[in-house]
């Protein structure tokens, strides 16, 4: 069982920036694939960004604003969110799964962090 806890959600405006971890605790992220999902009002989750031990993919909305980085010592992994926009409001999930296989599939991920908001004014 991986128990994760996101933390870094906030209210930000237009163009500034904010970084989110996911803390993972009884299982270190060196045989998992680690993802962030975020659901806005009104929506399905949806994958913005993840990391297997072979590759890092992000969904095109966010690429070249959103870095995602692990470090495996402190079993965190982190979202660096620059140049937010509004459509980037909603509440950002962390998501691991066994295996190198990065997936943009929900289902694909059998366990859940408990989500932060990120709020972005105009």
């Amino acid at each position: 069982q991986v128990r994760l806890v996101e933390s870094g959600g906030a209210l930000v405006q237009t163009g500034g920036s904010l970084r989110l971890s996911c803390a993972a605790f009884r299982r270190t992220f060196a045989t998992n694939t680690m993802a962030w999902f975020r659901q806005a009002p009104g929506t399905e989750r949806e994958f913005v960004a993840g990391s297997s031990t072979t590759r890092t993919d992000y969904t095109d909305s966010v690429k070249g604003r959103f870095t995602i980085s692990i470090d495996n010592a402190q079993s965190t992994m982190f979202l660096q969110i620059n140049s937010v926009k509004p459509e980037d409001t909603g509440i950002y999930y962390c998501a691991a799964r066994s295996g190198a296989w990065l997936s943009i599939a929900r289902s694909d991920y059998p366990w859940w962090g408990q989500g932060t908001r990120v709020t972005v004014s105009s």
